[in-house]
């Protein structure tokens, strides 16, 4: 498989002449940035250095913007750290460079690339991988200067079981941490069966192992309290942010005891996290594994021990295996690698109608997109589909109810074209508000919206897609050009949206910027804030077609 960093050094528009940092500039860089027609990057033997509670690290400042890059915050978690609560790293008594990105976690990495539209449009970025992967990133304006700035940590999408830290252009927290003066850090940490195989039944030894890709993330939240004070951040204002599996992840770090006061408010997008996986299922996947490996809970030391390349093919066989067994479907389901309600680590569900007691203090913003699913999106015959043709589609899915759905959603919004109606319906909002009726339950405010934002990509097919809205909120719309085009039209939204997120993370209300009054959400009302080249806040515009899913 070929890697994709090269976007890095083309993003930044360097050259080799850029390295090094004469001591004069240093104060020009700290009071403008840069020239405004010259030198952006700064790279040198001391420049960028700032202490860890395991040793000194070196970075670089990039067009005035300080940038670590896969800084250690757990230890290599192969061998007899497999399935084990993440570790501490090792001190180091050198100055380490941290100006690369760290591995990605072991995951399925054949033909990543070979959907050639996907790549293209999502622009996927995968390098290195390895269980050596506990390495987190660091934006921030700079250091040492007596600020306290509130702190972002971003948790990748991708399930969980794919994904890393940077692999979308707009996953990166260089603009946004120049924006709003705050201080950006993303992670990487177990996924899938490296993360979330349950096998308890092992013995208190492997107690935690079907849920230490959470404790990966809960770690790195220990980083951030411990350190970031040192990148200048303030380890008291804290918000965890994610989209899809980062939002499932914001959930159940909500609900997680041990993360409990490390983060301060939190954000979900395109991400809903329910209910987890029960503990009987994870421990009956876990023994499919063993069965298929040939082993049983005696020689859990040889599970560890084998290349992960091994235990992996091992895993995903077992998982088929197990869901044609249990009659799950192949996608979706649950029943996968995920997060367990082991009754220690995770004590319940997230949100399964009540919300955690542990995140009675956090206030919550979520958001989902219009188009999640866009049917169209590489078919431009399925423009064309009338009503009908969508409820053929649609029948696998909904059986009987599939026309009285069509028909709901075609009468609340009368505006929408069959193709648009069918994209809705597979998008539709129920785990969504599900969460938010739950988390509406507790005292903090929480804050629902729904991205509609089309972009005029792949003649006008792409529509609100899952993921579209990520660059919007982190001021990333003329980095990740290849979900916006680029220009002042996304511009404009990402500074509406910026504004908010920024103000939601220095007071847990996003208010005081340049959208429209945005309510907190109640199940009575559904106040929804709708993103759009023009913003508007309604009453759950959804709720009457959403009656036929129920």
């Amino acid at each position: 498989m070929k890697t994709n960093r090269r976007k890095f050094i083309q993003n930044a528009g360097l050259s080799a002449a850029a390295l090094g940092l004469a001591p004069q500039a240093m104060a020009s860089l700290a009071r403008d940035g840069a020239d405004k027609d010259g030198q952006v990057l700064f790279i040198g033997d001391n420049i960028a250095i700032a202490n860890t509670t395991n040793g000194k690290v070196k970075g670089f400042i990039l067009r005035g913007i300080h940038t670590y890059l896969g800084i250690p915050y757990g230890a290599d978690t192969s061998g007899a750290n497999r399935f084990m609560p993440p570790q501490k790293p090792k001190p180091w008594t050198e100055v380490l460079p941290t100006v690369w990105w760290g591995n990605t976690a072991p995951q399925n990495m054949e033909k990543r690339y070979a959907n050639t539209y996907a790549s293209f449009a999502d622009h996927w970025n995968y390098d290195d991988v390895s269980e050596d992967c506990l390495k987190l990133n660091v934006w921030t304006p700079a250091l040492n200067d007596g600020k306290k700035r509130p702190v972002m940590v971003w948790l990748h999408g991708g399930g969980y079981t794919n994904g890393n830290a940077i692999e979308q252009d707009g996953y990166s927290g260089e603009n946004f941490s120049r924006k709003g003066d705050t201080v950006f850090v993303s992670i990487n940490h177990r996924l899938g069966p490296m993360g979330y195989a349950h096998f308890g039944a092992a013995g208190e030894k492997f107690a935690a192992s079907g849920n230490v890709g959470m404790l990966d993330c809960v770690a790195a939240l220990e980083w951030v309290r411990d350190n970031i004070v040192n990148f200048g951040g303030d380890p008291g204002n804290v918000t965890i942010m994610g989209q899809s599996g980062g939002g499932a992840k914001v959930c159940v770090l909500t609900a997680m005891p041990a993360a409990k006061g490390l983060f301060h408010k939190a954000v979900a997008l395109s991400g809903s996290s329910l209910k987890a996986v029960e503990k009987a299922n994870a421990e009956k996947l876990a023994s499919y594994v063993l069965t298929e490996a040939g082993l049983t809970y005696n020689d859990m030391d040889k599970l560890q021990q084998m290349p992960w390349k091994q235990y992996y093919e091992f895993a995903s066989r077992a998982l088929t295996k197990y869901r044609e067994d249990m009659k799950l479907p192949m996608f979706g389901g649950g029943g996968g690698f995920a997060p367990v309600v082991d009754g220690t680590y995770l004590p319940q569900h997230p949100y399964n109608g009540e919300p955690a007691a542990a995140a009675a203090n956090v206030p919550m913003l979520i958001c989902s997109t219009f188009n999640e699913q866009s049917p169209s999106r590489t078919d431009a015959t399925l423009e064309t589909i009338d009503m009908a043709g969508v409820k053929t589609k649609l029948k696998d899915r909904f059986g009987d109810k599939t026309g009285d759905i069509v028909d709901a959603y075609a009468k609340t919004f009368p505006d929408k074209r069959p193709i648009e109606i069918w994209s809705m319906i597979a998008s539709n909002r129920q785990n969504a508000i599900a969460l938010a009726d739950a988390k509406s339950k507790q005292t903090p405010g929480v804050y629902l919206a729904w991205f509609g934002w089309q972009p005029p990509l792949f003649d006008n097919r792409m529509r609100a897609f899952h993921c579209a809205d990520i660059c919007f909120w982190f001021a990333n719309t003329d980095l990740m050009l290849t979900h916006t085009g680029g220009g002042a039209r996304p511009r404009k939204l990402s500074t509406k949206m910026t504004d908010a997120l920024l103000n939601f993370m220095r007071t847990g209300n996003p208010n005081g910027g340049t959208l429209p009054r945005w309510p907190t959400y109640t199940s009575t009302n559904g106040e929804t804030m709708i993103l759009d080249d023009t913003c508007v806040v309604k009453n759950d515009p959804d709720r009457e077609a959403r009656k036929a899913l129920a």
